[in-house]
């Protein structure tokens, strides 16, 4: 499969980090599990196909499939990707969403990333039709939530457990890549990758917010082999990195960017004020979309999909309307941007608390509710993508990558 199609696309949610309760248990927090796809993995697929939607964001559940060095259970795999496959379903592959298996600990472990890349080939070896694999989602939020914020997974929330957990995230990323390489050396990888931004409250916070600003790129610029100025090389050596190990970076960068789509995420939630103490808090759209998309891009000069938006009723429609705005400005003025999804088809559980809480609590964030019903913001994706694919896929402005 191959196309020179604009991908509007969706994505079925499948977060699955541990989180620690009040009591000391360990659990498992499985979005597929909560949103009922596991029962009604068919018929959401079908709603897929009902939307107009040929490109769906899938990921199997890792931490199950995933039993043991070389041994996987492809049981639930094999279902829904022929299914997909008879269904002419394209999916951007998610091959880790925020957890890893029990048997493998969490993104402190130094030996994941060799497991995560014999997982990698296997897979590809498994399915080597698929074209478009995410190998691991959201590096920077998985980081940071684990290792930082103490919400997930390892519960750390230090620098240097942050960055711990991203260079064994980033590192896993390029082998696993490498691997699905060796089996079909004509996929690409579309790294979806939270697009923040951090605005300073007055000029004594100005210092804390450009370190900040560039430390939102660290995932990527491991992940691409950009070299990092020397505040954040310091910082990085401070905290446990060493310099073979960024070098090794430098040297294991994807070789050929042509294979490169950079995935861009962006929530109400992405930009944050920065205090005067240092500590930060959410600040609402005041760049937005275009704007901070545009200083990725700069950076990185590689193809963009938007690969992540949503928000709750009632806001959603308006939402779903002034992120297609600014997606399709950014392709007027000359970014090559390739893509475009709502995420995700059914409604979210217990996204209000990222995650951190087993409370049950339905987030309005699907185009369809968590019984299968249409929302109007799946309405109105399924008008815009009927009015709109035609148009965008003839306009001379743009750049073909495939």
């Amino acid at each position: 499969m191959s196309t020179n199609k604009f991908m509007f696309a969706t994505g079925i949610e499948n977060s699955y980090p541990t989180i620690t309760l009040p009591d000391g248990t360990i659990k498992r927090i499985d979005e597929m599990e909560k949103t009922g796809h596991y029962k009604y993995w068919q018929e959401d697929f079908r709603l897929t196909k009902e939307m107009g939607i040929d490109h769906l964001r899938y990921g199997t559940p890792y931490y199950s499939l995933h039993q043991g060095p070389g041994k996987y259970d492809w049981s639930f795999s094999d279902d829904v990707f022929n299914k997909m496959k008879e269904l002419n379903i394209i999916p951007l592959v998610d091959l880790c969403h925020f957890g890893i298996p029990d048997w493998m600990g969490n993104f402190q472990n130094p030996d994941w990333p060799q497991y995560f890349a014999e997982y990698a080939e296997a897979f590809a070896n498994r399915y080597p039709y698929l074209q478009f694999y995410t190998p691991i989602n959201e590096i920077f939020i998985a980081a940071m939530f684990s290792g930082q914020y103490g919400w997930w997974n390892e519960c750390k929330s230090d620098e240097r457990s942050f960055v711990t957990a991203l260079k064994h995230l980033c590192k896993a990323n390029v082998l696993a890549s490498q691997a699905i390489l060796k089996v079909q050396p004509d996929v690409f990888f579309i790294q979806s990758e939270s697009s923040e931004y951090f605005h300073a409250e007055d000029p004594s916070c100005q210092v804390q917010c450009d370190f900040l600003n560039q430390k939102r790129f660290l995932s990527l610029d491991l992940t691409y082999g950009h070299s990092v100025d020397v505040t954040m090389y310091k910082y990085l050596m401070e905290n446990g990195m060493t310099d073979a190990e960024y070098m090794w970076f430098q040297h294991n960068q994807m070789k050929d960017k042509s294979r490169c789509i950079m995935g861009n995420d962006y929530y109400i939630t992405n930009e944050h004020m920065v205090h005067p103490k240092g500590h930060t808090s959410p600040a609402g759209e005041i760049f937005g979309y275009y704007v901070i998309t545009h200083q990725y891009f700069r950076r990185y000069r590689l193809p963009v999909m938007h690969t992540e938006t949503n928000i709750t009723e009632p806001f959603s429609v308006h939402w779903l309307r002034k992120q297609w705005a600014n997606v399709y400005r950014l392709k007027q003025d000359g970014v090559p941007i390739v893509g475009f999804t709502w995420y995700s088809l059914i409604d979210q559980v217990d996204w209000d608390s990222a995650l951190r809480n087993d409370d049950g609590i339905i987030n309005s964030l699907g185009l369809y509710d968590i019984d299968r019903k249409i929302r109007q913001v799946g309405v109105e994706y399924k008008n815009l993508i009927a009015q709109w694919k035609d148009v965008i896929d003839r306009e001379s402005f743009g750049v073909h990558i495939f």
